[in-house]
């Protein structure tokens, strides 16, 4: 026998050596097998014990009711209307992105761009909640509905479910303050249901004005239902009785919201108001509840919450006019002689300046090496402060502003809420500018000269204002120095009608406003529409029948272009760089009820093209208050229905284009004062 080499090992040590390590490999394949059914059944146990109930117990989630917005009176304006949708579900849809959503894009003649955002969607469902049911296809078409129906055996996953639709009863009326819909974003989901909420992937959610400031009243509670359903999604009807009395939990509807808005002296405002583009404001002068608002153009919102095309919004996007921009609070512009009882306030406050203090106006004023010219060429000659308002002559506030400067007329014109947000919450809104000499040291080039103070006095130069602040300005006048937050809802209501919450009127400030100052404002304004002469007078008598009422008024004209050596009639310039028409003032004088402002946007003048909306609006609040206090009430939740309003047509592309759009206030030499036309 021969003897083991050094180094040679026997073949039963080997034998050995490999015994150990395959006992090893087993004690570790054996661990991991343990560490994984822990993880299963202890860690993440429940997890797929409810994934296992799931793929054959399935939840359908019931659509809560959103709840609906009434005008004052109870009419409906929004509420909701049955459709169809579409819908995936991931974990039921088998060769989903090879067959089943190629189907569908046939079917729903889908682009790619449409396929491939359904594509991300289901992806997206799949990873997050596999089963819960994806929308892709919002309010079908008839033909639609039959075509999937027809399909169905061959769209594993897909089923069409009814859900309601958002209605807007009001068209493009009102759609700046009642909003739209459309879908929440990924962002969105994930921040508010870390916030306790319940959105899914694929709901809509509310945009603008009151969908989106009320949205979590309006939303309501989502219910649910449980289904017994077979490997491919379809319900197997015979077992659903086994599922006991819990199989279903009802949604709860949102709430309403009762609006301070009254319909009926809505459409007479739209029906009254000519301007293409512009806004009109009739509120509560003693709570700052608005009881009417226009902003033109709009858009429909109808179409933004349903399936609008890249097309559509394009459209929306390029047009000139701008019909998302909310005119009321979205946009400043100057306020022209509508500003002159700041001016005339600010005065009587120095004491410089009495009603009965005369200027001379001999169709301008004369300061430094320039002169500011009157709306009037040949000047109104002696004016005191009744008349200079009854007027509108420029001269007068020419010399307050030259004698006071501009701070103590800065000053006056916040007090009562310029250059600050008025709160309205519902809708954005900008905060204009009420200039001080501060104030142009910081933006003005060589900073504050005391002809800026000139401009500023008649409502120009860097003075902006939203015609909501000039609303609540005019409002304050009236009930004699309160300024009010604006506010559109007066109530909010559950299904039943029952008052959930009530809004108070919320006083914002109150403005010292000695009492002959105010008097002498509104006397003065009262002189523009009652007697001959007053810019506001053949407005007044041409579109009030009660002659009786006693109306104080203020128009205004405001450029928006530099006006060179020759007038141009409106009819001449491009419709960019024509002035806007503007009229503020209240009604009764002398118990004021209802302020009304009008802004006919690159309109033309104060007392042609906007004091007659504001006439035929008072006339018709009037009348509507006899009717109310005889008629018996309305009868309440009755849909709105349209009536048919002449609109202004839309200018002509030419007009549009011709010249260049020029900014909201004018640049340059502010000392240069170029008037328009008499307002």
């Amino acid at each position: 026998m021969t003897p083991p080499t050094l180094g040679n090992t026997t073949p039963g040590r080997e034998l050995k050596r490999r015994f150990v390590w395959l006992g090893l490999a087993m004690l570790m394949g054996l661990g991991l097998i343990s560490i994984q059914l822990y993880r299963l059944q202890i860690t993440r146990g429940e997890e797929y014990a409810a994934k296992s109930v799931a793929n054959f117990v399935k939840e359908v989630r019931l659509r809560a009711d959103r709840g609906v917005i009434k005008d004052a009176r109870g009419t409906i304006l929004v509420d909701s209307r049955p459709s169809f949708d579409a819908f995936i579900t991931p974990a039921f849809c088998t060769d989903c992105y090879e067959q089943v959503i190629p189907r569908l894009a046939e079917l729903l003649q889908w682009d790619a761009d449409q396929r491939k955002k359904v594509e991300d969607l289901v992806r997206m469902g799949r990873r997050n909640a596999p089963f819960q049911p994806v929308p892709v296809r919002v309010d079908l078409s008839r033909d639609e509905y039959d075509r999937l129906a027809a399909r169905r055996d061959i769209l594993d996953g897909v089923e069409v479910a009814p859900v309601p639709h958002r209605h807007y009863r009001t068209n493009s009326v009102l759609s700046h303050v009642l909003g739209y819909m459309n879908e929440i974003t990924q962002e969105e989901l994930e921040r508010l249901n870390g916030d306790g909420a319940r959105y899914a992937l694929g709901d809509y959610i509310g945009r603008r004005g009151l969908e989106r400031y009320f949205e979590q009243h309006l939303r309501g509670t989502d219910g649910v239902r449980k289904e017994v359903v077979n490997a491919r999604g379809q319900t197997i009807e015979e077992l659903n009785d086994k599922l006991g009395d819990n199989a279903v939990v009802a949604p709860r509807p949102g709430s309403n919201l009762v609006l301070s808005i009254d319909m009926r002296l809505q459409e007479e405002a739209e029906r009254a108001f000519p301007g293409v583009t512009g806004a009109v404001v009739a509120i509560d002068v003693n709570t700052g509840f608005i009881r009417a608002l226009v902003s033109r153009p709009g858009f429909d919102p109808n179409l933004l919450t349903g399936r609008v095309t890249p097309q559509q919004m394009a459209l929306l996007s390029r047009d000139p006019l701008d019909p998302m921009i909310n005119r009321v609070a979205a946009e400043h512009y100057s306020p022209g002689s509508t500003f002159k009882v700041v001016t005339a306030l600010a005065a009587f406050k120095s004491g410089a300046f009495r009603p009965e203090t005369v200027v001379n106006c001999p169709g301008g004023y004369r300061l430094g090496a320039r002169t500011w010219r009157c709306h009037k060429d040949a000047g109104h000659g002696h004016m005191d402060g009744y008349q200079a308002m009854k007027t509108s002559c420029d001269t007068w506030f020419y010399k307050v502003a030259d004698t006071i400067g501009l701070d103590p007329i800065g000053e006056m014109g916040k007090s009562l809420g310029l250059g600050s947000p008025t709160g309205v919450n519902v809708v954005a809104e900008v905060p204009g500018i009420m200039p001080t000499s501060a104030y142009h040291d910081k933006a003005s080039p060589g900073g504050y000269t005391k002809g800026m103070a000139l401009n500023s006095s008649i409502g120009q130069g860097d003075n902006n204002v939203t015609p909501l602040q000039l609303a609540l300005l005019y409002a304050a006048i009236a009930n004699g120095g309160t300024l009010y937050k604006p506010q559109m809802v007066s109530r909010i209501e559950n299904l039943d009608g029952q008052t959930i919450e009530s809004f108070q009127p919320e006083v914002v400030r109150r403005v010292e406003l000695p009492a002959p100052h105010l008097k002498a404002v509104i006397d003065g304004l009262v002189k523009v529409a009652h007697e001959p002469g007053g810019t506001a007078y053949r407005a007044r008598m041409n579109h009030m029948r009660d002659k009786d009422i006693l109306v104080a008024s203020k128009t205004g004209t405001a450029q928006v272009a530099r006006l060179g050596a020759i007038r141009l009639k409106t009819h001449q310039m491009s419709f960019f760089e024509r002035d806007h028409a503007w009229y503020a003032g209240f009604a009764p004088a002398e118990k004021p009820e209802l302020a009304i402002i009008v802004l006919n946007e690159h309109g033309g003048h104060g007392g042609s093209d906007a004091a007659p909306t504001a006439m035929a609006v008072f006339q018709k609040y009037f009348d509507l208050k006899k009717l109310d206090a005889t008629a018996p009430p309305p009868r309440p939740n009755q849909p709105y229905t349209p009536s048919s309003v002449k609109r202004a047509p839309h200018p002509d592309e030419a007009a549009l284009t011709r010249g260049v759009r020029p900014p909201a206030r004018l640049p340059g030499d502010e000392e240069e004062r170029a008037r328009a036309t008499a307002d």
